[in-house]
């Protein structure tokens, strides 16, 4: 990305930041599905991709079906943007009203314990929303990781406003999260990890809607080496102002085999787990990238004009995505 362009990325995400936070929540979600629709109609990149990916999820669907479930695909992931632009300027009442999560205990029955939590998410609805939930509404704060991205001002930008929302951030990148996340839950936290996509080319291979794809090792390895909690979840919106979510029970280290072994048992049932709700409410799973192996070689990328592709959220790809 040429300097000119970061300063481009940078300057559009600030507008956003600054613009989008002052309209009414009406108008901002409009603007919302219009961007969606405008996406959705020029067939850019993403937009392909987010549908081939939709069709191993749902693969009985045909043409038509899987046409207006990538148009509500799309239409969710602009709502992502909108309300994560708004997400700082929300009082404690909106942030609390506008979440609901079922057997959130399993969560809040682990942190009360000591023995710290793992939560692992898929990229559904908005996590962010369900971070400043617990931070701000349950009074629980976390850490999480985030991609560093470039320019180095938006990684900046990005983590600033996670912060405000009350989350410890750290990068993904430089060889010391694993460490920090580790002391963080042999305290006793709870660390928050966005886990469906490997960023670093040597995750765990699991099967996944049939198929085989990669999937982060971290927060396996997190729970098995600090005897912290593992809980899935999922999220999903119902309705323009509210957010619902399911957290899964725990998943167990195994009682025997080597470390490997017992990663890759447990990333394959949070795998499992992420399949559930991603199945359950398949338009509210932002998945815009290549995911499966079957399709990480070049020629399987569909072609596209790259000026119809929606900008990639930090947390699309991570945060905790590559954390091995």
């Amino acid at each position: 990305m040429s300097a000119l362009s970061d300063r481009a990325t940078d300057t559009l995400y600030g507008i956003g930041w600054s613009a989008v936070r002052r309209l009414p929540e009406p108008v901002a979600g409009a603007l919302g599905r219009t961007v969606a629709d405008t996406l959705w109609k020029r067939r850019g990149k993403s937009v392909l991709r987010l549908e081939s990916n939709l069709a191993r999820v749902a693969p009985d669907a045909g043409p038509a079906e899987l046409a207006a479930l990538s148009k509500a695909g799309m239409r969710s992931y602009t709502r992502y943007w909108m309300e994560s632009f708004r997400l700082p300027s929300w009082s404690r009442q909106r942030v609390g009203d506008g979440v609901d999560i079922k057997d959130i205990d399993r969560l809040f029955d682990g942190v009360a314990s000591g023995r710290g939590v793992v939560l692992a998410l898929p990229h559904m609805a908005n996590w962010d929303l369900a971070g400043a939930w617990l931070t701000r509404a349950r009074d629980v704060p976390f850490t999480t990781v985030a991609e560093r991205l470039k320019p180095e001002k938006l990684y900046d930008r990005f983590v600033a406003y996670r912060e405000s929302l009350g989350m410890e951030v750290v990068p993904h990148t430089g060889g010391s999260a694993f460490g920090l996340l580790a002391r963080r839950l042999r305290a006793g936290g709870l660390v928050c990890l966005v886990a469906d996509r490997d960023l670093s080319s040597s995750g765990v291979e699991v099967d996944f809607f049939g198929d085989r794809a990669r999937m982060p090792a971290g927060p396996a390895l997190l729970a098995q080496q600090t005897g912290a909690l593992l809980l899935p979840a999922a999220l999903w919106f119902d309705g323009p102002t509210m957010m619902r979510g399911q957290v899964y029970p725990a998943i167990e280290v195994p009682g025997t085999g080597s470390r490997a072994e017992k990663t890759s048992v447990m990333t394959q049932a949070v795998a499992d787990a992420f399949a559930t709700g991603i199945a359950e409410h398949p338009e509210d799973w932002h998945m815009l990238q290549r995911l499966w192996l079957a399709d990480l070689e070049p020629a399987a990328e569909p072609a596209a004009e790259p000026a119809a592709e929606p900008p990639a959220a930090p947390g699309a790809t991570g945060p905790g995505g590559g954390l091995r």
